[in-house]
């Protein structure tokens, strides 16, 4: 309904406009995911609401590449807000960003304001309980809870009555539900965390989804939300 503000969310749409990548590696519901998105999108999002996209947004390595897919979302309706996915190689500048669209917010160390509202977020990354977690991992996964944590006290700074955190990859799992992450949503007055980076239904059973200590949390990667953006508010 037009005149209502409303919040989605959608993460890892994984665009290749520039270069064909085909998706269907990762099933056949990947087939010409974009042209799903598309329509999904044009289905239930108007000019007034605004749309959350948890990383892993565009397969280019160059700026140049992806400007062509950041001109297929900003031809879409409403606000976006992104963050930076483990794919996203070509994400630079975060005011060279910012300067390119009117309709879309690129977060890095900060927040967004959408109304009383703060929309903040870090990539995040790997937990220690992975198998594949290295020594290495550790300096990455702590520079992500800084970023974080820069963007919670910037919400704080601008009054926010309360937050909506996103992260791309999963600040908890269904069998660990305790992280770095969760000891600092816990701290703030944290409603709502979305994230992605799950794909496939062998990976979508480590996915937490529901309330744990007052948080709600929501798996929104594109093939899990079925290529259409997730209502959240």
């Amino acid at each position: 309904m037009m005149g209502e503000k409303r919040l989605f969310a959608i993460g890892d749409l994984h665009l290749s406009l520039a270069k064909e990548k085909p998706m269907d590696i990762f099933g056949d519901n990947w087939k010409d995911h974009s042209a799903k998105i598309k329509e999904n999108w044009l289905k239930i999002v108007d000019e007034n609401d605004t749309v959350l996209i948890p990383g892993d947004i565009s397969w280019a390595m160059t700026m140049e590449e992806a400007k062509i897919d950041l001109d297929f979302i900003g031809s879409l309706p409403g606000k976006k807000v992104l963050i930076k996915g483990n794919h996203d190689y070509w994400w630079g500048s975060v005011s060279r960003l910012n300067g390119m669209y009117e309709n879309m917010y690129f977060l890095q160390n900060d927040c967004y304001m959408w109304g009383n509202i703060a929309i903040c977020g870090s990539r995040g990354w790997m937990m220690p309980v992975d198998p594949k977690f290295k020594k290495e991992d550790e300096k990455i996964l702590l520079r992500e809870v800084k970023r974080g944590q820069l963007s919670l006290d910037n919400a704080v700074k601008k009054g926010a009555e309360s937050i909506i955190f996103m992260s791309h990859y999963p600040p908890l799992y269904m069998e660990y539900q305790e992280s770095v992450f969760t000891e600092a949503f816990e701290k703030y007055n944290i409603k709502k965390a979305v994230y992605g980076h799950l794909h496939g239904r062998e990976n979508f059973v480590y996915a937490f989804e529901g309330n744990k200590n007052g948080i709600e949390y929501s798996l929104v990667s594109a093939d899990y939300v079925d290529f259409m953006p997730r209502r959240i508010i």
